[in-house]
């Protein structure tokens, strides 16, 4: 019963693609964007369970870091209509971000040192500009946290994007309706599928607003 980590990315993707879609071809139409609200948080829990669950944290780093990489040309070319600009990267990497943070936080020092980690991984996001900026790393941070808290981080979860007053973004919290019925199993696996997928329908949005519509 409930719904496995594959099952979870099926429903982020989905989700991103609505708006994603809204974004590009329907900028007007904002039923899209409140039901795409609901892809990053859970993006972000699954960002966390995948942080446990993998067999080599660097290679997990690596492979984000590098589709961070690959994803900016289509990124900026979907949303800013160019090939390349530093004002907005991909959300790629603010959670490549949030895995290197993890990384450092599970060394296991005082509250403290890790209060301030947290804070530098949020200041990386604010310099470098990713999507979410600062506020995606609270989220991960959240999911870290409480990761076995129960329906604390699925509260809290919710707390985050109620926070964002006036904002799109509150209607983000239906995702902690999702990820409650999370069970811990993986389902079925096709990693690269997810990776891949991202760069890839952000040049076929690029290529339908400007080729065929």
């Amino acid at each position: 019963m409930g719904l496995n980590s594959f099952q979870l990315k099926c429903i982020a993707v989905i989700t991103m693609i609505i708006d994603h879609t809204g974004a590009v071809l329907f900028p007007g139409n904002m039923t899209l964007r409140y039901i795409g609200r609901i892809a990053f948080p859970i993006f972000c829990f699954l960002l966390v369970e995948g942080f446990f669950h993998t067999r080599d944290v660097r290679k997990y780093m690596l492979r984000l870091g590098m589709f961070a990489v690959i994803s900016e040309i289509p990124y900026d070319l979907a949303f800013r209509d160019t090939v390349i600009e530093f004002e907005h990267q991909n959300v790629f990497f603010t959670l490549f971000i949030g895995v290197v943070m993890m990384y450092v936080l599970e060394k296991g020092r005082e509250w403290p040192i890790k209060a301030a980690e947290v804070f530098l991984a949020m200041w990386a996001a604010d310099f470098l500009c990713t999507d979410y900026r600062f506020k995606g790393i609270i989220l991960i941070a959240v999911y870290y946290f409480l990761r076995r808290d129960g329906w604390a981080k699925h509260a809290a979860g919710v707390v985050w994007n109620l926070l964002w007053n006036g904002s799109v973004q509150m209607y983000g919290a239906a995702a902690s309706v999702f990820l409650a019925l999370y069970n811990g199993e993986k389902g079925m696996s096709m990693k690269y599928f997810f990776y891949l997928f991202y760069p890839l329908h952000l040049l076929v949005l690029y290529i339908v607003h400007h080729f065929v519509l």
